[in-house]
C-alpha cells in the first residue's frame, strides 16, 4: 500500500537497485520480446545509455525507470499474451527514447550492435 501513496508506477526504489535488476533480466526480456519489438536495437542502445556514467542522471533514471517496467514481470498487459504482451512496454519504451534519444551516442549504438550479435538477436 506505501508503494501507491508514494505515487511512482515501479514503487520508492533508488537508482542502483532498478539498474541492478535491469541488468540482470534485460537480456532474457529481449530475447522473448526481439521478435515483436521492432526496434530492440534502439532498446539496446537506450540500455547502454542508461548504464553509462556520462549519461546525465535524470537521463539514466528516467531510462530505467522504462527498461525496470520492460523486465519486471507485472504491468498493464501480461507479457505471456503472444502478440499484444509487450505492446505496453513497447509504448512506454517508444516513448521514453524519443524524449531522450539526444543522449544516445554513436558509442551506445555500437555496444549496441556488438551486443546483439553476441546475443544473436
Amino acid at each position: 500500500m506505501d508503494d501507491i501513496l508514494d505515487g511512482e508506477i515501479l514503487g520508492p526504489e533508488d537508482e542502483p537497485d532498478r539498474a541492478e535488476k535491469v541488468r540482470r533480466k534485460f537480456w532474457s526480456t529481449l530475447k522473448r520480446a526481439a521478435r515483436v519489438i521492432p526496434f530492440a536495437d534502439e532498446l539496446v542502445a537506450s540500455y547502454f545509455c542508461a548504464m553509462d556514467p556520462a549519461t546525465p542522471a535524470r537521463v539514466r533514471a528516467t531510462l530505467l525507470a522504462a527498461l525496470a517496467y520492460f523486465v519486471l514481470p507485472f504491468d498493464a498487459i501480461p507479457d505471456l499474451l503472444a502478440g499484444v504482451g509487450f505492446s505496453d512496454d513497447a509504448t512506454v519504451l517508444l516513448a521514453t527514447i524519443a524524449m531522450v534519444r539526444a543522449h544516445i551516442t554513436p558509442a551506445h549504438r555500437e555496444a549496441a550492435r556488438d551486443a546483439m550479435s553476441e546475443h544473436r538477436l
